[in-house]
């Protein structure tokens, strides 16, 4: 009898495509760890002026790139194919790594920060950056392209399960660099500047954020040499003509017999039409485009991009520690997420997610630099993080996937990652300066009002879900476009 589905194989490949998962968010998460250091480095220049408005752009300088590599991929994927694209992405990752880590390489003076060496830094991030933005669009296309329709979407879900353990990761990997060194400790001056604390670990500022940024070598490394060991998809080799290399991809994964139907289903599907982007009205593209905005403007990624700050600024002893802690909260939440999406609905996670990180946020604005309510504020964190991890770090991506008709949705995802990733910026870039907001009368303004406002924004993006929202569990996709043609 013939063996239908050759899953050692299948595995190895999403295996594979997942590793550009888990380095989208190996890059996205190093700077927690090294921007202490980082900032240090650059405050003792001499030719300018280090400012958190500087700091903040610094620190989301690959969100840029993030954006490029996200507009770019629809093309590469399709003029290079899924598996050059991902190539191209591992390169970038890798020149990116070892770039960030020594910016000075051939035209600037080891270990002496001036405003070149600024920009190059920061170019290196944007390098990396459009490798996270391949990646975020292709792995999902490349493991949806391969795997049998009766496990895509756990297997397409496992992709952002990879994102978030590569955040626990590189949590680890900094932790275990950082060693028995310290963070420096930066205070503010005043206008923006800041000065390091007299007796700062001069380790951690000379080299310590150094070898964090280094360390994302090795994943890159290594996925940009086995994404030349596994095969191109089999719906792009059809794109473009190279059918029979197609269905032996497609016999390796399924069996011969289903290979063949597998096959002409392809064909079938490459000869869809297109329609005009607002073919279905303009209520779709909104819901779509704040779905991705939602995910961003709740702030989640000021926690995981700036977590060792925000609990050393908590008055914790080892903030370290705490993050990778957190990193491992995020891991187990995201896991109820995959598990719990087909059977309880996307709407139920997304408005229950919603208002736990809203309780979390407010907890942490209302506890936040009173020392004898650390623990509550330390707790209020993971709740916030937990609650985003089982409902807008994953559900997001499943409802971009679902819910735009057939016809439109290459444009209308491109156009909702872009929004995506643009927020991401926003948001990352605005932190710290927002952070460190202070008033004569009240030193710790930026603190409450940072996550106060988080905190009402996923208010409104449980009543945005709540009211606008469709549910697409169960659903076809076809029956996805007889909704919108009907809402016409």
């Amino acid at each position: 009898m013939e063996k239908q589905t050759n899953k050692g194989y299948l595995f190895g490949i999403v295996l594979v495509a997942v590793l550009g998962g888990l380095l989208f968010g190996y890059d996205t998460a190093v700077i927690s760890g090294a921007e202490k250091g980082l900032q240090a480095f650059f405050i003792g220049t001499k030719d300018f002026t280090y400012t958190d408005g500087l700091h903040g752009f610094t620190c989301a300088s690959a969100l840029i790139g993030c954006i490029i590599g996200s507009a770019l991929s629809g093309l590469l994927a399709s003029r290079l194919g899924r598996k050059r694209s991902l190539v191209i992405a591992g390169l970038l990752f890798f020149i990116s790594a070892l770039g960030s880590m020594s910016p000075e390489f051939l035209f600037f003076e080891k270990g002496v920060p001036t405003y070149d060496l600024l920009i190059a830094f920061n170019i290196y991030r944007v390098i990396g950056g459009i490798g996270v933005g391949l990646a975020s669009a292709i792995c999902p296309m490349y493991i949806g392209e391969v795997a049998p329709s009766d496990i895509r979407g756990m297997l397409v879900s496992w992709n952002q399960f990879a994102i978030i353990f590569g955040q626990l990761v590189v949590y680890f990997v900094n932790f275990l660099i950082l060693g028995e060194h310290t963070n420096p400790v930066i205070e503010s001056i005043g206008q923006g500047m800041n000065a390091v604390v007299a007796g700062s670990d001069p380790w951690t500022i000379a080299s310590g954020w150094r070898y964090m940024f280094g360390s994302e070598a090795v994943p890159a490394g290594l996925f940009a040499i086995l994404i030349c060991f596994v095969p191109e998809t089999p719906r792009y080799l059809v794109m473009v003509g190279q059918d029979q290399k197609a269905l032996g991809v497609l016999t390796k994964i399924n069996g011969e017999s289903k290979a063949h139907q597998i096959l002409q289903d392809i064909k079938d599907t490459i000869t869809v039409k297109t329609e005009p982007l607002f073919t279905y009205g303009m209520l779709v593209i909104f819901i779509g485009i704040m779905l991705s905005v939602f995910q961003q403007i709740v702030g989640i990624n000021a926690v995981l991009y700036y977590a060792p700050r925000i609990f050393h600024d908590m008055g914790m002893t080892n903030p370290m520690m705490q993050t990778v802690m957190m990193g491992i909260v995020n891991i187990l939440f995201t896991l109820v997420a995959v598990f719990t999406v087909e059977k309880l609905g996307r709407k139920p996670l997304l408005i229950t997610g919603s208002l736990g990180m809203a309780i979390g946020a407010l907890g942490v604005a209302f506890t936040f630099g009173n020392p004898q309510l650390n623990l509550i504020c330390m707790l209020s964190i993971m709740v916030y993080s937990a609650s985003f991890m089982f409902s807008w770090g994953p559900i997001c991506w499943v409802l971009i996937a679902e819910i735009f008709p057939n016809t439109i949705r290459g444009k209308a995802v491109a156009i909702a990652v872009a929004f995506q990733w643009i927020f991401n910026w926003i948001v990352s870039s605005s932190f710290v300066p927002m952070f460190n907001m202070k008033t004569a009368s009240d030193p710790n303004f930026g603190h409450w009002f940072t996550y106060g406002l988080y905190g009402m924004l996923c208010i409104v993006a449980a009543i945005f879900v709540w009211r606008l929202v469709p549910e697409t569990k169960g659903k076809t996709l076809e029956e996805m476009t007889k909704l919108w043609r009907k809402g016409k």
